[in-house]
């Protein structure tokens, strides 16, 4: 007999299929591109893509070094580390032109950093 656990697949492909779920729908052009959300166990990344021209326009890993030491990160660990990166990478869209975009969690919760970084980005004057 075959335990329950075994039939059960990785969490790895778990996340990759819901990710793939979500860009059927979400999609990013060069007027509104795409916010996508990387999390692992100590780091997220977010890039602003433009789907148009498979196109990486901004990108931000909290291993940056404007973000070693943030000063005064609200919260506490890595939930206040993140909401300073989406803070950052919001004020460097805004350098390149971009103002609005498509928030893709990349099949995460909306919860915890991920939703740190979105509610960062959203302070810093990303519209989604």
């Amino acid at each position: 007999m075959i335990k329950a656990s075994k039939l059960r697949k990785s969490r790895r492909l778990q996340r990759y299929r819901r990710h793939s779920r979500i860009r059927k729908q979400v999609y990013g052009t060069l007027e509104r591109p795409r916010l996508a959300v990387f999390r692992s166990l100590r780091n997220i990344e977010g890039q602003v893509i433009n789907d148009d021209a498979h196109h990486t326009l901004v990108g931000l890993s909290t291993l940056a070094p404007e973000l070693r030491n943030p000063p005064e990160s609200p919260g506490n660990g890595k939930v206040g580390t993140a909401k300073a990166a989406g803070r950052l990478l919001a004020e460097r869209a805004r350098e390149h032109g971009i103002t609005k975009v498509v928030f893709d969690r990349g099949g995460y919760r909306y919860h915890g950093r991920v939703k740190a970084f979105a509610e960062g980005a959203r302070e810093g004057g990303l519209v989604f």
